[in-house]
């Protein structure tokens, strides 16, 4: 009788072995073929349509190159992230260099993790990734934060939590978008960096702007040599004498003549000891050898002639 029970309890733990061992092979091809929220598998490449929402618009094909050799030596290190559409598609969120270094190399799969996103919550994930790239140009990152702000109508007090910016910071790549877009491209394509661009935009004529910009190419002008050109742009007035007296009447009434001769608004420094000096700005060799050419003629036209030195 012991014997028979003994039996009967092995049949049943055999039997149990067994069922278990069909039910997790059936719940993994079960995965297998409709991956889970919060999991990460590997994912068919074919399965996997681009973001529509995709920031970047630029990827270098050296960068994609350098980073399918990687993967060739070290597989994918961190999964890409997408959400599902359907149960067997889906939709990149993020990683789309890490896919197309992938595809370069004929790969079938790649590791995802999965998650679910409705269209906003996407466009805000593939921002915010965007933005804490580190090769980003300083445009591209601009788009990103006017991005957020005019389709997922984040404020920059909301962004600059979600990426961990100070609002200045955010109010810094904003205000590049104001550049006329011939500069804007420039900087994308690295010819000008972040700080030439925001010396310019403080110059509100746009073809002002284009000429600083133009100068800065021909001269190789460095942002410190490019803010000053700026504060010569804004600054045409007549400075004023480092004392609180105002200049004398004789000054007062002389610096319209001479302004109107050189054809510039001049600026005038006097000290309290009455020493003084003018200056007269320019904004381009044309500039200068117009202003030259005028100094020389006004001293060849009151210089003495040999008669009268005798």
């Amino acid at each position: 009788m012991a014997k028979a029970i003994k039996k009967q309890v092995l049949g049943r733990g055999l039997a149990a072995l067994l069922q278990d061992s069909e039910t997790d092979q059936s719940k993994k091809e079960s995965l297998i073929k409709s991956p889970q929220a919060g999991t990460i598998v590997e994912l068919e490449l074919e399965l996997i349509e681009l973001n529509p929402f995709q920031p970047r618009t630029q990827f270098k094909e050296e960068s994609i190159r350098d980073l399918a050799t990687s993967i060739q030596e070290l597989g994918v290190i961190q999964p890409i992230t997408v959400r599902k559409t359907t149960d067997t598609n889906f939709q990149l969120v993020s990683g789309e260099r890490r896919l197309r270094a992938t595809i370069l190399l004929g790969l079938k799969t790649i590791p995802a993790y999965i998650r679910i996103a409705n269209d906003q919550e996407a466009l805000e994930m593939a921002l915010v990734e965007n933005i804490q790239r580190q090769d980003l140009d300083p445009i591209e990152i601009a788009l990103s934060y006017q991005r957020l702000m005019d389709d997922v109508k984040l404020t920059q007090e909301q962004m600059s939590q979600r990426v961990g910016k100070k609002r200045s910071t955010i109010a810094n790549y904003l205000r590049l978008l104001k550049l006329e877009p011939l500069i804007q491209t420039g900087m994308r394509d690295g010819f000008i960096s972040m700080g030439h661009g925001r010396a310019i935009i403080n110059v509100n004529s746009h073809s002002d702007q284009i000429k600083i910009y133009k100068e800065i190419l021909s001269k190789k002008l460095s942002v410190r040599e490019t803010e000053n050109i700026v504060k010569n742009y804004n600054n045409p007035k007549v400075l004023k004498t480092t004392t609180t007296n105002d200049l004398p009447e004789f000054v007062k009434d002389g610096v319209p003549k001479i302004a109107a001769y050189f054809g510039h608004k001049i600026n005038v420094k006097m000290d309290k000891n009455g020493n003084g000096k003018i200056l007269i700005p320019f904004h381009s060799k044309e500039d200068y050898d117009r202003i030259l050419k005028l100094l020389k003629s006004c001293l060849l036209y009151t210089s003495p002639s040999p008669r009268d030195r005798g």
